[in-house]
């Protein structure tokens, strides 16, 4: 299975950065994230643009198998979403892998049973809680002559429980379900009828976590409805409460630094600790490009 990570520039530097306690932390997480997971699948690849290539690997001197600058293709899009890097990752695989998110950790391998798994994510998340609030944005897609995913469509109305993905860790060995399900998703963020109503609803960050988490969820279930029994979706954490849960982390060996982890300065020091223990030649290397970013 190939690792794979995405780094879309252009929202790091718009506002993504602001989200982490220094930018040092920023790359030294990249330097942990990469490097633990080489350990468990040695085939890795970065997707990026011309200036994420210039830092992750000219700057900071992080290896990757294959590193593709395919998101200069985003260069005209607008920042705001964050996620469309990840998409253009997803779609473009054509071998089981795992995305990685530069704040997830992977001290294990991941388990067999995800692994083999034709789709698999981090963790369930309700799509009934307030963060996703689709209802507003399929209601304003249909009043204002907007395109919608059949898929999306299907299982809003469909009866089933309403489940999000935390998108941490996203893969499988099913790339086709995987690509169809990015293909949808891009499009209902880029389609042109769209892009006037994304707008007037002035959230695009909000509307970025329903369509990549929210979504695929529809499209498994969809698939499955319609007859593919052979899909399904595993989670790492087979539940909403699992990956907080006392233990369950441990267990799996997993960190992903959610939200306010990133600012967190306990956190923050206890990784860069690592980078230095484990990782000193890295280490230097990011304590120079942010020296020299300053």
């Amino acid at each position: 299975m190939r690792a794979i990570w995405s780094f879309w520039s252009k929202p790091y530097g718009s506002h993504y950065s602001a989200n982490w306690l220094t930018e040092k932390h920023h790359w030294l997480s990249w330097v942990l994230s990469v490097e633990t997971a080489r350990r468990h699948y040695p085939d890795t690849a970065l997707i990026t643009d011309d200036e994420g290539a210039d830092i992750l690997v000219d700057r900071l001197g992080i290896q990757f198998s294959e590193v593709s600058l395919d998101l200069e293709a985003l260069s005209d899009e607008d920042p705001c979403w964050w996620a469309l890097g990840k998409l253009y990752a997803y779609r473009a695989q054509q071998k089981p892998f795992v995305h990685i998110d530069a704040d997830v950790f992977l001290w294990k391998r991941l388990p067999l049973f995800v692994e083999q798994a034709p789709v698999f994510a981090q963790s369930p998340e309700s799509a009934d809680s307030s963060f996703y609030q689709k209802k507003s944005v399929i209601d304003a897609l249909h009043n204002f002559g907007g395109w919608i995913p059949e898929p999306w469509q299907w299982y809003a109305t469909s009866g089933v429980s309403q489940l999000a993905a935390n998108c941490g860790i996203v893969g499988g060995t099913n790339t086709q379900m995987i690509n169809e399900y990015a293909k949808l998703s891009f499009r209902t963020i880029t389609d042109h009828a769209n892009r006037a109503i994304w707008k007037h609803l002035n959230e695009g960050s909000d509307i970025m976590v329903i369509i990549e988490q929210y979504l695929l969820n529809a499209c498994v279930e969809y698939s499955r409805r319609n007859g593919d029994a052979s899909v399904y979706l595993q989670y790492l954490f087979g539940s909403i409460d699992g990956p907080y849960q006392a233990g369950n982390a441990a267990a799996l060996g997993y960190s992903h630094l959610i939200s306010g982890a990133k600012k967190n300065r306990n956190t923050m020091e206890r990784i860069e600790r690592v980078v230095r223990r484990d990782y000193p030649a890295l280490y230097r290397r990011c304590m120079a490009y942010t020296e020299e970013a300053r």
